[in-house]
């Protein structure tokens, strides 16, 4: 694949067309540039704009492709297919006949970057790519798609283990799912566990076991790692799991029911309790899914989309052989004007780049471009796929199901974001904000007597916390480490140093109004120093300490020209404050816990320049622990097999450099 960038001078030569193959590395590419250095961004200018669009056009071809309009900065604001580039483009020069985000979007625009492609469907396949990598501004964004787990019976065993999974599947096994949440696959392991019972330990465990597990004694498996079941047994087991997975629950709970019979009348009361107890767990797998789904038999998503007041709430529910694996809700960011099938659209297209469409996919609107993103999806997926709004019949019923959901949802995200509104209001009244803050930044340290200290920032916004801002900050100065005022210090001069550096006329959306400081009055003189450094003095700077006894409800709050003072113990503005701190203290406790276990797991024979994995181990067996090899003497590590007398006195020389 080639790519072509030009600014206004100098118009773009015409490129080969891509593969689809090629797609992923064109997306690394860009994501890869987006982080460069990035110059200062003009002032908007839409006849400018128009000017620079127009400049492209001069030799872009008629051919399909993606096209990406930057700032004069390097962020990259709009990215887009076609399946004519130059005509798509065109329209962009005709402002009037534009909305106004694209007026705005045309006027910051220096810059264009265009791909070609075979086919309009690898310019889609492309475009959603870039979109999830480089999150471009003018675009409907997929913010939240996190994979989803399965449940994962492996093949490359004699004894399949029954688990769950999440992320590439490497493995040799078969994958049931997806689910909505961990908390799905949890609950039905632990049924499909009492109705087929399957080991659910790893290799490794299963190879070193001399006696059964409780797994064996609580009935939820056979124990087949000290042969209590027969391989022939054991595969009968997991070919029932596969079945009842794959949809055939009907015809296992039949032959259970007709084993516990036939156990029951043979007088063999214990058996038939056995069954009774796995037709109850295969039940209980079935409780949860509360959807009668006649409609679908096979494999399906059903994505229902509901708009409100600017904002869209995006249902995907699960079903695989016709049955309901759970539903996940998402807010999407788009344009307030931006019509409801271009959100669910586009929303769909981002959605599946990282995962296979299954045959079917129920939607709640028509598509623009329903056969082409179909069609998208089966090339991604491997196999057909269609995409259909059904408009009578269970299918349909299915779908209204699901637009019940998210219009629910869609309320609940509302009422949650007029209270949080409220609550920001009260925030900037406290602390006599012009406005409410848009962006409230978190800071706190953490450390044990200066071992891997710490330094934290959380964010939150209008929607909550914004946990993908959070940033950790591991601390260098010499001397720092201990000492709080210096470690704060180091972290708000490292975060604001950068801000004025890369973004000094704030148009990134990285500046925050409110910083909270988690301490008292030293602190707050800490960061008050830093902001007269580095010339910041449009951000409200708070710090927040807890009173005598360490009280919830009995905070301080400090501010520069103004005395200390409190809230009323039950104000919900306090409650909310309290909320911020202790989530910036979670998150600076927990990466300090992690940085200390880590540390933890290393040796000091790390740090010998040459030692790798196999010398290291021989090392360690031969002496017993780096403390003894850091002892050895010469003569001593030079018996150790594979460690002749230059590495030896390498090793030495490295822990007693006064010879």
């Amino acid at each position: 694949m080639s790519e072509t960038q030009s600014s206004a001078p100098q118009a773009p030569v015409a490129t080969e067309p891509a593969d689809a193959a090629d797609v992923m590395s064109a997306a690394d590419a860009a994501a890869g540039e987006s982080g460069a250095a990035r110059p200062k961004r003009r002032p908007a200018d839409i006849n400018r704009g128009v000017e620079i669009i127009r400049e492209h056009l001069k030799t872009l071809p008629q051919t399909p492709g993606v096209y990406r309009m930057l700032a004069g900065d390097g962020a990259v604001l709009y990215v887009g297919k076609a399946r004519n580039l130059k005509r798509r483009v065109t329209n962009y020069t005709q402002v009037g006949k534009l909305p106004v985000r694209l007026q705005r979007m045309v006027a910051e625009t220096e810059t264009m970057e265009f791909v070609n492609t075979h086919t309009e469907v690898e310019a889609l396949l492309l475009e959603s790519n870039l979109i999830k990598k480089l999150m471009p501004r003018y675009n409907v964004l997929l913010r939240d798609d996190k994979t989803f787990p399965h449940i994962m019976i492996t093949r490359d065993h004699d004894y399949p283990q029954l688990t769950k999974h999440r992320g590439a599947r490497g493995r040799d096994a078969d994958y049931f799912g997806p689910f909505a949440s961990a908390g799905a696959v949890n609950r039905t392991i632990t049924a499909l566990q009492r109705a087929f019972l399957l080991r659910n330990c790893a290799d490794t465990v299963f190879a070193s076991r001399t006696r059964p597990c409780l797994q064996y004694q609580i009935k939820r498996c056979t124990a087949p790692c000290v042969e209590r079941v027969s391989p022939a047994e054991y595969r009968a087991q997991v070919d029932q799991a596969r079945a009842f997975l794959a949809g055939k629950s009907r015809d296992i709970q039949t032959e259970f029911a007709d084993r516990m019979i036939a156990a029951s009348d043979a007088m063999d009361f214990e058996t038939a309790a056995r069954y009774r107890d796995r037709i109850r767990a295969l039940t209980a797998i079935q409780a949860h899914q509360d959807i009668n789904v006649e409609g679908v038999v096979e494999d399906a998503d059903v994505i229902a989309a509901y708009a409100e007041g600017g904002v869209t709430c995006i249902q995907v529910f699960f079903f695989r052989g016709g049955r309901n694996y759970g539903n996940r809700a998402y807010f999407p960011s788009h344009d307030k004007a931006a019509e409801t099938e271009e959100v669910l659209a586009a929303f769909i297209a981002q959605f599946y780049e990282n995962k296979a469409a299954p045959p079917l996919v129920l939607v709640s609107h028509a598509l623009p471009e329903l056969d082409l993103l179909s069609e998208a999806l089966a090339v991604r997926a491997g196999h057909k796929v269609e995409l259909a709004e059904p408009k009578r019949g269970e299918k349909r019923r299915i779908v209204e199901h699901a637009l019940t959901n998210a219009r629910e949802a869609h309320g609940r995200r509302l009422a949650e974001s007029s209270s949080q509104a409220r609550l920001l209001d009260g925030v900037a009244a406290v602390f006599g904000m012009d406005a409410p803050p848009e962006r409230v930044e978190v800071y706190d340290n953490s450390h044990i007597q200066g071992a891997h200290a710490i330094g934290a920032m959380i964010v939150a916004g209008p929607d909550g916390f914004i946990k993908n801002a959070y940033r950790k900050f591991n601390i260098r100065s010499e001397g720092a480490a201990g000492d709080d005022f210096a470690m704060m210090r180091e972290v708000l001069t490292r975060r604001f140093g950068r801000a004025v550096k890369e973004d000094p006329e704030r148009s990134l959306g990285s500046w925050p109004d409110l910083v909270l400081i988690d301490g008292g009055l030293g602190q707050l003189n800490v960061a008050l120093e830093v902001f007269a450094e580095l010339g910041i003095d449009d951000v409200t700077l708070v710090g927040i300490a807890k009173g005598p006894d360490r009280d919830a409800g009995r905070e301080h709050f400090f501010m520069e020209n103004r005395p200390p003072f409190q809230m009323e113990p039950r104000d919900p503005v306090l409650y909310f404050l309290q909320r911020l701190r202790d989530e910036a203290h979670r998150f600076a406790i927990g990466t300090h816990r992690a940085k200390r276990t880590k540390a933890i797991g290393k040796s000091p024979i790390d740090e010998i320049a040459g030692i790798g994995p196999a010398r290291k181990k021989a090392l360690l067996h031969h002496f017993g622990s780096g403390a003894a090899v850091a002892r050895a003497g010469l003569a001593d590590l030079e018996e150790v097999e594979g460690i002749n007398r230059a590495v030896a006195k390498k090793i030495y020389d490295h822990f007693h450099p006064d010879g």
